[in-house]
């Protein structure tokens, strides 16, 4: 007799609970609180670049290129970073639903102190939100997953429901935190961003009944010396950030941001590197575990180089925007942040249409190395459309946002063959006991490319557009064709045998 699928509802939850949607009530919760985080995160780094080069003349910190795009990579780099130990410290000490709140109180506190005209306040306030966001957005999403029994059909459904928060409140952000920060005050748009993050965490203490118990308690709970060890080490920590961010903004030293994010990408390279190098060599595995982990390591190489051209979205694309780009309608020239919002709104009219085309091919959908070429090889598309716009505003004519629309329609079609299918792939492919390590290290392709990102728009004063967007099309490119060409029999090969 077959077994039963185990459609039971995670924990605490209603029998097959369908109120919002067909899907557990939970959903509406976590659902908006995504969509706020999403818009403070988004509002917030639609401006980011944009006012670290501004003039002080004109409110801004008046920055180099090469230090606001260091801080910037740091910054986005930081930011997933963190979901490593805030995973960790949900698992150990606060559980999930906790962590959620405390990290969204992290993020608010962090852009509200960006509202005050101080450089110190500037460097605390992303320090906070780094470390909030750290806590927050690994474990709403471990909530949204516990919601439904392991194999409830709903829970991919449910997945997409949650993604389109994302979307919506990365739409929203730019358009209302980029107006008021570039046409008012810098801080008040930062402040707005602030204001979002307090709506979500209002909605979300509101909605703690439609999560009675899920991610309530941490699932592998510190006996007490561990958690007076981990407490410890957590409080030093964050005083020696804290008092470093104030001390550089306050001129009491001063630090080479950019030396600093070079010594990071060879600090989490290194990382990533000594772990696969353990799981394959020291690891336990069997010789099919070693094959998954072999083709994880390779995808992990060139999800980096995806993330590198993508993450210029925020950077050098937005002072693409900014210097190169007529903005002009009807006699008014909106914000430069307000074409951050292009990606989201191609985000969510491009991603039912992908998720249809792969569940209509069905068996014959190109395989996952040949859809992560094909995201690197539309991403390099995009920024071949750049350089040539780059080079047509070469000599202080600006060009239609017909070169950016075009760029980000390409660059979303590149993330929707690659971003979910490489998470998706490396939840197949890690072995059991190493599943949720695996998962962190694979954040770490996103915080290395993000990195180098902001170090490759930081060189806009050194090289002209047009050789940077060039240099990162032949980068792009060339790593998709490689991996298409060269590499993908190969990877097909060791993926064999994944559930």
């Amino acid at each position: 007799m077959p077994s039963t699928p185990d459609l039971a509802p995670g924990p605490g939850q209603p029998a097959l609970d369908r109120s919002f949607f067909g899907h557990p009530r939970g959903l509406s919760t976590l659902f908006f609180t995504e969509m706020w985080e999403r818009f403070s995160y988004y509002g917030m780094r639609a401006l980011l670049i944009l006012f670290m080069t501004a003039s002080v003349a004109s409110g801004g910190l008046g920055f180099d290129t090469a230090k606001a795009g260091a801080i910037y990579g740091l910054y986005t780099a930081g930011v997933y970073l963190m979901a490593l130990p805030g995973g960790y410290l949900a698992d150990r000490l606060l559980g999930q639903q906790r962590s959620v709140f405390v990290g969204g109180v992290l993020i608010a506190a962090g852009h509200f102190a960006m509202v005050f005209h101080a450089v110190a306040t500037f460097y605390l306030g992303l320090v906070l939100i780094i470390l909030g966001t750290g806590l927050l957005k690994p474990n709403i999403s471990a909530i949204v997953g516990d919601l439904y029994g392991r194999e409830d059909e709903r829970r991919d459904a449910g997945f997409s429901i949650f993604y389109m928060g994302i979307n919506v409140g990365g739409f929203a952000a730019p358009l209302l935190c980029g107006y008021l920060g570039e046409e008012v005050d810098w801080h008040l748009g930062f402040g707005l961003a602030g204001v979002g993050m307090v709506a979500g965490l209002i909605q979300y203490v509101a909605g703690q009944r439609s999560l009675p118990e899920v991610g309530r308690l941490p699932q592998n709970p510190a006996t007490p010396a561990e958690g007076r060890r981990i407490w410890t080490a957590v409080a030093a920590t964050l005083a020696v950030a804290f008092a470093a961010a104030v001390a550089m903004g306050l001129g009491v030293f001063t630090v080479d941001v950019v030396k600093v994010a070079s010594v990071a990408v060879v600090l989490i390279a290194s990382a990533a590197a000594l772990y696969f190098a353990y799981l394959l060599t020291a690891g336990g595995l069997d010789a099919t575990e070693k094959r998954h982990v072999g083709a994880v390591a390779v995808l992990f190489v060139f999800s980096t180089f995806f993330w590198l051209g993508f993450e210029q979205s925020g950077s050098s694309m937005n002072l693409f925007a900014r210097d190169m780009t007529d903005r002009t309608i009807l006699g008014w020239e909106f914000p430069a942040s307000w074409l951050q919002f292009v990606n989201s709104a191609y985000l969510v009219l491009l991603a039912p249409v992908f998720a249809a085309l792969w569940l209509r091919i069905g068996r014959r959908q190109p395989s996952i190395p040949t859809k992560f070429a094909l995201g690197l090889i539309l991403l390099g598309a995009g920024f071949a459309v750049l350089a040539r716009g780059a080079q047509l505003a070469a000599d202080g004519t600006q060009v239609g946002i017909g070169w950016l629309a075009t760029a980000y329609f390409l660059h979303t079609c590149g993330e929707l063959c690659l971003s979910p299918v490489g998470l998706s792939t490396v939840t197949r492919l890690a072995p059991q006991r190493y599943a949720s390590a695996l998962m962190g290290v694979w954040f770490l392709s996103i915080s290395l490319g993000s990195l180098i990102a902001g170090q490759i728009a930081g060189q806009v004063e050194a090289f002209s557009m047009t050789e940077i967007f060039l240099g990162i099309f032949v980068t792009t490119a060339a790593g998709g064709l490689v991996l298409l060409l060269l590499l993908r029999r190969r990877v097909i090969r060791w993926m064999a045998g994944a559930a």
